[in-house]
């Protein structure tokens, strides 16, 4: 490493040199590949939402990450992946040490949150790909247990500030939800849309069971919202509150597709490192897709459904790794690929 000229200081009347190492300039990046969990080794076993990206895209280089949950992962084409740690609050961290880390220049970078979720069988299939344009915290606010919710009440959850479920006028966000770019999530759809999603024998037989049109459709790429809740919900009650809790928090802007986890800690770090510019807004997306339903199919119970679910045992476990995957490098390759003109 070359070092700077040395600089001469008066020491108790002596004239000393220092030499003072010169600082690497910080690593452009392109795209940062965000993903959640990863239940063994990088490479080579069971996958979770990592693995597949370091083994196809060729993240070869390890970059110690002591200060987070996982080391950094990253190629030759300015591809950085990070893998947070389950929950909102693991994210947060993460992703906040990763954007105040000064060996990288985050400034230009695409984030793609690339995970899976449970969906809405109203709006899509196990294996779908939901991009969002809207993501609301499902955390933040009151519960009353339900064997004491009021008769006439949908739901025990209460807004911040609200003494009763919905009640108008919303009061000020305290980070319920958070908005993305909307002409980049409609670039991003119709970039994937007719992207081959494939099928599977164990998907085809789950969703016989729903009556909804599009959940018994095969693996579609579609435009839609998600709620993030560090508690994991199953059963149709739950599904009709977190479509109302979405319309709620977006003025009927947003369509609860995707249940997931850790998004609004994501997006809590990286819109306070976008006031610094250390990353820029508009260029973040989420990409969730379908492991499982929200709720069971008529005639079983939410309790079976979480049940038979157990342990991540979902009918399209694997295949929504492959749909993040296979949708979300669609959209890092042409974006790594024409990088003159996404940069």
């Amino acid at each position: 490493m070359r070092s700077k000229p040395a600089a001469l200081t008066l020491f108790f009347g002596t004239l000393v040199a220092f030499s003072a190492p010169v600082k690497a300039a910080p690593i452009p990046i392109k795209v940062v590949i965000v993903t959640m969990f990863e239940p063994g080794a990088d490479t080579g076993d069971r996958p979770g939402e990592l693995q597949y990206w370091v083994e196809r895209n060729h993240l070869d280089t390890i970059l110690p990450f002591p200060q987070a949950y996982h080391n950094l992962r990253m190629n030759r084409d300015g591809v950085l992946a990070v893998l947070t740690g389950m929950g909102t609050a693991k994210a947060a961290g993460s992703i906040m040490a990763l954007g105040l880390d000064p060996r990288f220049d985050l400034s230009k970078a695409y984030w793609i949150v690339a995970g899976i979720a449970g969906i809405d069988p109203a709006d899509g299939s196990l294996g779908s790909a939901a991009w969002a344009e809207w993501v609301v915290d499902g955390d933040l606010g009151y519960e009353i247990d339900g064997r004491e919710i009021p008769a006439d009440w949908p739901t025990g959850f209460v807004p911040l500030g609200k003494s009763k479920p919905y009640e108008s006028p919303r009061t000020e966000d305290q980070g319920e939800a958070y908005h993305l770019n909307a002409a980049l999530a409609d670039w991003a759809f119709h970039l994937t849309e007719h992207v081959d999603l494939g099928d599977t024998p164990e998907m085809q037989k789950d969703r016989a069971g729903y009556a909804s049109a599009n959940a018994r459709r095969p693996p579609f790429v579609l435009k839609g919202d998600t709620i993030s809740s560090s508690t994991f919900f199953t059963g149709v009650k739950m599904s009709e509150w977190a479509n109302e809790w979405v319309k709620y928090h977006t003025g009927a802007k947003g369509n609860y597709v995707t249940t997931a986890m850790e998004d609004t800690g994501t997006l809590s770090s990286l819109q306070m490192l976008s006031k610094t510019s250390r990353v820029d807004w508009n260029r973040i997306m989420v990409l969730r897709t379908a492991s499982d339903f929200d709720q069971p199919p008529p005639g079983m119970t939410a309790a079976q459904n979480l049940a038979r679910n157990a342990g991540r045992k979902y009918a399209g476990y694997l295949p929504a790794l492959e749909s993040a995957w296979r949708v979300g490098n669609s959209v890092v390759q042409e974006i790594t690929t024409h990088w003159d003109k996404y940069k």
